[in-house]
């Protein structure tokens, strides 16, 4: 298995200047690149405050004593690592695409067989692009893979083998069902008992009244979430020219038509979801981005992790 088979070198060099930083406060207290709410003697230095009776004299600043003749103690903050989650929809729809496969690519179950890179394939490389960001930077991966319920799980870990792992469980198992995102993300949230950034990879073709419920109990428990919202490009842009017969990947009646009398309707409809899935992600201070399947990984992503190290810095970490 070699990482270029999943990782194109230009993705790497787009990605790899960025961090990936949660919004909320990171807990815990191993050695990372992520500020941890918890105060005491680490590796950052924070600031100043005033001794107070109790104290432990070892933190008292004798520099800053000799110079101004009063007592002061330092305060830090402990770095950390961030827990990362990537959850990927594996559900029936992911599977349409209209892209023929890239040259080299390692594949997945959507892809064998049709030569179609879809909208799975492109879910995988963007959840190896993530894990590889994470472990490149000493944070803890893990990896969920979900239909109708959480089916593959990969640990947490951030062990060298781990990337490995996580991309030897996207690249096999079958696609197919119906996502149940609610209950998926339910089961995933009853394994983490510390705060965690949830990565979730999903075509988001569900009504919103779904995924509300599940992105509002994330958000009450305390963890940060990106939505990545993965489509083909022609669903985002409906440019088929002939009469043809529409089917639903997840079931619904088949549906004869003349794509030319209802793209506009289709579009319209298309950037309704779209706003909306933005609008509910910014709403519980979340991310939402759209990936369009033909174009690279890289860009898209960089694009949100800048804003999110603006963000981070303008709080102060």
């Amino acid at each position: 298995m070699r990482a270029e088979q999943y990782l194109a070198p230009e993705t790497l060099g787009q990605l790899l200047p960025f961090e990936l930083r949660a919004r909320m406060i990171v807990e815990g207290v191993m050695s990372g690149m992520h500020r941890s709410p918890y105060q005491g003697l680490a590796v950052e230095f924070a600031e100043h405050r005033q001794y107070a009776p109790g104290d432990s004299i070892r933190q008292i600043d004798w520099k800053v004593f000799a110079r101004t003749d009063k007592l002061y103690v330092k305060r830090y903050v402990q770095e950390t690592n961030l827990d990362v989650l990537v959850m990927v929809d594996r559900s029936s729809s992911m599977r349409y695409g209209t892209l023929d496969v890239k040259k080299g690519w390692g594949g997945t179950d959507a892809s064998r067989g049709t030569g179609k890179w879809t909208k799975f394939d492109h879910a995988t490389a963007t959840a190896a692009a993530v894990g590889y960001m994470c472990l490149h930077q000493g944070d803890r991966v893990g990896l969920a893979l979900f239909d109708e319920e959480v089916r593959v799980q990969v640990k947490r870990s951030s062990q060298r083998d781990q990337w490995r792992a996580i991309v030897g469980a996207l690249s096999t198992g079958p696609v197919n069902g119906r996502a149940q995102i609610g209950r998926s993300i339910d089961q995933m949230m009853a394994r983490v008992t510390n705060r965690a950034l949830f990565v979730i990879v999903s075509d988001f073709l569900m009504p919103i009244d779904e995924l509300r419920p599940a992105i509002a109990r994330l958000a009450h428990r305390g963890h940060d979430a990106m939505l990545v919202q993965t489509l083909d490009r022609a669903e985002l842009r409906f440019d088929f020219d002939s009469p043809a017969r529409f089917e639903g990947l997840e079931g619904g009646d088949a549906i004869e038509t003349d794509p030319r009398a209802v793209r506009a309707a289709y579009l319209a409809l298309l950037r309704e979801h779209v706003d909306a899935v933005d609008r509910l992600a910014r709403s519980f201070g979340a991310d939402a981005l759209v990936c369009d399947t033909h174009e690279s990984v890289g860009p898209v992503l960089a694009e949100v992790l800048d804003r999110r190290m603006s963000f981070t810095g303008r709080r102060g970490g």
